[in-house]
């Protein structure tokens, strides 16, 4: 964070100080820059079309990677920049290195190939050092323009068959593709990174209209040039060092209007309404905590703490509760819902699925068996009458607590007075889907909200796609869980994986067979667990009982499946990833988990976190065959460690953000500059000088903070579909 940004490329104007200098700059000299000209943003908004060079059809294809207008093209900055600036004799190229040199044509000419589809362009060079042939693929137009006598800078390699020209330009165009410091821009099919580098130098008279959204004491205090000089060094930067200084200086800024993006969006549902309001802890929690057949974990008791806390606030809780696989977050989950009942409110646990909903009501059932309290289980499947009986109790209050899937959000859903919303597995919800939860609180008040996540993630994702959340961690396990042995083996074990199974089942232990994740269709894994399961019936585990559990079977045949595996009325269950969250079945010891190395390792570990349970020493066999090197590296880290949250931190680092929770969601951000895990230093510096703004100013809707906030509802307004007030 302490390097900064200050001179720019070829495009050079005055700035606060020379690059690498490591001089402050200090408030006056930054103002003086910015006194140079006054930026127009709307310039910024300019169709792509607008520059020269760009039709329809190139502007379509620049559309496919986000680039629509001059300010998208400025903000697309290079994923790397290669030094040019040294030209070589045509007598001094070696062999297939890349090289500049600057030649006069002789002669050039379109030579025609036996295939149809290929034409080569050929041309006679020379410098002072000697002549060589030019080559050019598929430009057979180019031909007309290398006139004899016209003098080119040409950047290639060369090989046997001549100098290869990738990158070329007349003398006196610019410069930008063949000499200096070249930057090449990300580009897609029929799209060339020529394109872009020439476009984005057009654009770079543009650069002095984008707003400066960083607060000038936050600029100086960190180093950090001004928004243009580093829309400058990052395209087009005087040499290689500027370059990562001016990509920090703009990822920083994109982590800081994020940061402030969520911090606005916190404060706004704190100050529309305040939290319902719950009473201290009770004799109904009291003695609850005393009925439980174990004792709750150091973890346990602090999350309680923090969760009495957040009830006792005034405000909406907005808590995000993180946890190892089996570390009892339906327990804090029930005693958090249980703090809305004795104070007379009800409570709601929302589940992403039907199973995951049965699987929480049979949890719900066991931990609340000596109290006197009931509750409903309402989802899409519920038989009508069933459904009008629980939603007319719900409405009148006799109901207290309810656990379902988006059931619950549907029109018709009325509560009498919801005190707390607990959303599990929240990142597989939409923002509208648990804002709609939200709006069903009673009359002014909101009702505090508890997402839980049973995916271990890692800070840099807490810090981005639940930013706006306070986060309790449950990292120590109840006693007695016994770690899972875990194995990686090819396809020649197999036989002597089947013996094992069939030993551990003898023994009367019960085992899944997870079947491989097929592409993302949930109907081609259906079919996959169905033959196998068919198959090992029949086969390697005729002698055993074998059930099958999979998405897209029908409710009650989903819950007949786990009741009969839960009741050891099956040996064996073959599943899909369904059985990921929710399913715990203590006598379960053996997992078997087919292409292993199609998962992610975050997935990985919530499967095998489904054995373990009990008593018995349990074991997970990973049949994978993997090509990658991240694929090995995801298999070898699962088997060697048991801590999900370093495991997440491996998964974001092999696979990126978009990916650790599964498929995209509305909550995770999309960032043009910043990279995580790689940023994370930038990111918390980001996040700790948000704080420090909100607590000077109080929020972030002072007079003085007007072009931060402006730029962060436009950049993150609708990155959670909310929209961002002050």
């Amino acid at each position: 964070m302490e390097s900064a940004v200050a001179t720019v490329g070829r495009a050079a104007v005055e700035t606060p100080r020379a690059i690498g200098t490591g001089e402050r700059p200090g408030r006056a000299a930054l103002a003086a820059v910015e006194l140079r000209s006054a930026p127009r943003p709307s310039r910024l908004a300019v169709p792509l079309s607008s520059l020269a060079g760009v039709g329809p059809r190139l502007a379509e294809r620049a559309a496919r990677i986000g680039v629509e207008t001059v300010g998208d093209l400025l903000a697309n900055v290079p994923h790397r920049h290669e030094d040019r600036s040294a030209q070589t004799l045509i007598s001094d190229l070696p062999l297939g290195a890349e090289k500049t040199i600057a030649v006069v044509v002789q002669s050039a000419k379109v030579r025609p190939t036996r295939r149809r589809n290929l034409r080569i362009v050929e041309a006679k060079v020379a410098d002072e050092s000697g002549v060589a042939k030019a080559v050019w693929f598929n430009q057979a137009w180019l031909a007309d323009r290398l006139r004899p006598g016209s003098s080119w800078l040409l950047h290639g390699k060369l090989d046997r068959n001549g100098f290869r020209v990738a990158d070329y330009e007349e003398l006196g165009e610019g410069g930008i593709h063949t000499t200096g410091i070249v930057p090449t821009h990300s580009a897609t099919e029929g799209l060339a990174p020529k394109k872009l580098r020439d476009w984005t130098h057009q654009a770079m008279a543009h650069a002095g209209d984008a707003l400066e959204p960083l607060p000038a004491a936050i600029r100086a205090r960190r180093r950090l040039a001004g928004v243009a000089d580093a829309i400058h060094a990052a395209h087009f930067p005087a040499t290689l060092e500027q370059v990562q200084p001016a990509r920090e200086r703009l990822a920083f800024e994109e982590l800081f209007l994020h940061q402030a993006a969520l911090a606005v969006r916190r404060r706004g549902r704190e100050s529309e309404r305040p939290g319902v309001a719950i009473a201290e802890p009770g004799e109904l929690t009291a003695g609850w905590l005393d009925s439980l057949p174990f004792e709750p974990t150091a973890d346990q008791r602090r999350a309680m703490d923090e969760i009495d806390a957040d009830l006792a606030s005034g405000r909406p809780m907005q808590r995000l509760l993180m946890g190892e696989v089996g570390s009892g977050k339906t327990m804090i989950a029930l005693y958090a819902m249980l703090r809305a009942v004795e104070s007379g409110h009800q409570a709601a646990l929302m589940a992403p699925t039907e199973t995951l909903a049965e699987q929480h009501a049979q949890t719900l059932d066991r931990l609340l068996e000596p109290s006197f309290l009931s509750f409903t289980l309402l989802t899409g499947s519920a038989r009508a009458a069933g459904r009008r009986e629980a939603l007319a109790r719900l409405a009148s209050g006799e109901l207290s607590i309810v656990v379902g899937t988006h059931a619950l959000i549907e029109e018709g859903v009325e509560f009498a007075s919801l005190g707390v919303a607990i959303v599990d597995e929240q990142h597989r919800f939409g923002v509208r889907q648990r804002a709609a939860l939200d709006r069903k609180g009673a009359g002014d008040s909101a009702p505090h909200l508890l997402h839980m996540t049973a995916t271990p993630i890692p800070r840099t994702l807490s810090l981005t796609a639940f930013g706006d959340l306070d986060s309790t961690v449950l990292r120590e396990l109840p006693a007695g869980r016994r770690p899972v042995k875990t194995w990686v083996v090819g396809e020649e074990k197999r036989e002597g994986a089947y013996g094992f199974i069939r030993d551990r089942l003898r023994e009367g232990r019960q085992a899944f067979v997870v079947c491989p994740l097929v592409a993302e269709s949930e109907k081609l894994q259906a079919t996959a667990a169905t033959a196998e399961a068919e198959r090992l019936a029949a086969g390697e585990f005729s002698d055993f009982r074998v059930a099958l559990l999979h998405g897209q079977m029908a409710a009650a045949e989903k819950s007949a499946a786990m009741e009969s595996f839960a009741a050891g009325e099956a040996d064996v269950l073959v599943a899909t990833s369904v059985i990921e969250v929710g399913i715990d079945v203590s006598n379960a010891a053996v997992m078997l988990i087919e292409e292993a190395d199609r998962y992610g390792l975050s997935q990985l570990h919530q499967l095998r976190g489904r054995i373990g349970r009990g008593e018995h020493e349990s074991h997970c066999i990973l049949f994978a065959d993997p090509e990658s090197e991240r694929a090995r590296m995801r298999l070898d880290a699962i088997a060697s460690t048991r801590d999900g949250f370093k495991l997440a931190e491996v998964d974001l680092a092999l696979r990126g953000e978009g990916e650790v929770l599964g498929t995209r969601q509305h909550g995770l951000p999309s960032f043009r500059v910043a990279t995580l895990p790689e940023d994370m230093a930038l990111l918390a510096a980001a996040r700790e000088d948000v704080l420090a703004l909100v607590r000077e100013h109080g929020s972030l809707a002072a007079p003085e903070l007007g072009p931060l906030l402006a730029a962060a509802r436009e950049r993150f307004g609708d990155e959670r579909s909310e929209p961002i007030a002050a």
